[in-house]
């Protein structure tokens, strides 16, 4: 993937500091389920931020495991510190999508 000996810190926290780091930093209002924050620089990647109240939520509607959602959500991530963004264009979420699905698969067959 291109990131050999890069050093990713994450988070798991709940909604309501997830809640805080959206607003201070993305302005927006509310949880979210993952947040990046790239850093790329002396050997760092960059900070993934996961909610588990979030995770947990999404496993209701998704019916995957806790496990599952927190590494659905962590693949999310590090696709956005590796300079992937779905919210760009439709053609962007199309090829973030399947670079996700793809390293879920891999991760899964082991």
């Amino acid at each position: 993937m291109g990131c050999d000996k890069k050093e990713i810190s994450i988070l798991f926290t709940d909604d309501k500091k997830i809640a805080e780091l959206n607003k201070r930093y993305l302005k927006r209002d509310g949880p979210t389920n993952v947040m990046s924050f790239p850093i790329m620089e002396r050997g760092i990647l960059g900070d993934i931020v996961i909610s588990v109240d979030t995770a947990k939520r999404e496993t209701e509607k998704t019916g995957e495991t806790l496990e599952e959602a927190l590494l659905r959500l962590f693949i999310h991530g590090l696709l956005h510190l590796l300079g992937y963004d779905h919210e760009r264009s439709e053609e962007e979420e199309k090829k973030m999508q399947k670079e996700e699905e793809r390293l879920l698969s891999l991760v899964k067959e082991e």
